[in-house]
């Protein structure tokens, strides 16, 4: 009980520390309507043989994916960052709270940001752009903030290596860009050099597409989903396990 009591007190203390700060809640929320809106009038201009799916058909699902994954990864690890560098962080840790306990307090925190920021899209992209898939929108929401938790630990994860939040940003090329190169967005993974593939195939990103891509073309779960879904929440739990052992209890 007294963990679950300081993850639920972490998680209020984070909410209310995005709550002052609005124009980060309006990013976080807005800008992937944004991306999904270019990239509708962007691939409308795409012509489509008859009886084909459109280019946005094809894709939007996985960038719906793709979205929370990538604004979580660099919210979390510059709050995390900034909550260090003004002592914050160091104060919290100077009570008997656990490391365990504050990394899942933050990670309930912003995943509820992941859930609205994910239903916003996806009632963009399913209503107002019909995008058409085989499966259910209530399918590709939980994913989407399964990927968007997994952007999350890997998040806090990183922050316990950075000092700075220069540091925090060259995560980003280190770590995301290579999986949103060889998830299969791009190119279909099939067509990848051998060496690639084996990248592709230990990176959680080529999970997730791949998982939203099963729901975007079967009306009804797959065996392959399940899996990629059950390898997505062992890389999230895995991620958040490295980052509260990692932590430290003082700033150097």
């Amino acid at each position: 009980m007294t963990e679950l009591r300081t993850t639920v007190a972490t998680a209020l203390r984070v909410l209310q520390q995005l709550r002052a700060d609005p124009r980060t809640v309006v990013m976080l929320i807005a800008i992937p309507s944004v991306v999904l809106t270019m990239l509708y009038y962007m691939f409308s201009a795409v012509p489509v043989p008859p009886g084909q799916a459109t280019a946005f058909d094809r894709v939007a699902t996985a960038v719906l994916g793709i979205m929370p994954f990538t604004a979580m990864f660099l919210v979390t690890s510059i709050a995390v960052l900034r909550e260090r560098s003004s002592g914050t962080l160091e104060r919290v840790l100077s009570t008997p709270i656990s490391k365990g306990a504050l990394m899942a307090g933050y990670a309930v925190a912003f995943a509820l940001f992941a859930a609205v920021q994910a239903a916003v899209a996806c009632a963009l992209a399913f209503g107002a752009f019909d995008l058409t898939i085989a499966g259910s929108v209530g399918a590709v929401i939980g994913v989407c903030v399964l990927i968007g938790m997994l952007g999350i630990a890997l998040g806090l994860l990183c922050s316990a290596f950075a000092q700075t939040e220069f540091q925090a940003m060259q995560f980003m090329p280190a770590l995301v860009f290579p999986q949103l190169f060889l998830c299969g967005l791009f190119v279909p993974r099939a067509q990848l050099p051998d060496w690639m593939q084996y990248l592709s195939d230990v990176m959680p990103l080529t999970f997730a597409v791949q998982a939203l891509e099963q729901i975007r073309d079967h009306t009804a779960p797959t065996a392959l989903l399940w899996r990629d879904i059950a390898i997505l929440a062992g890389f999230t739990v895995a991620a958040l396990a490295l980052g509260a052992a990692t932590l430290r209890r003082r700033t150097a």
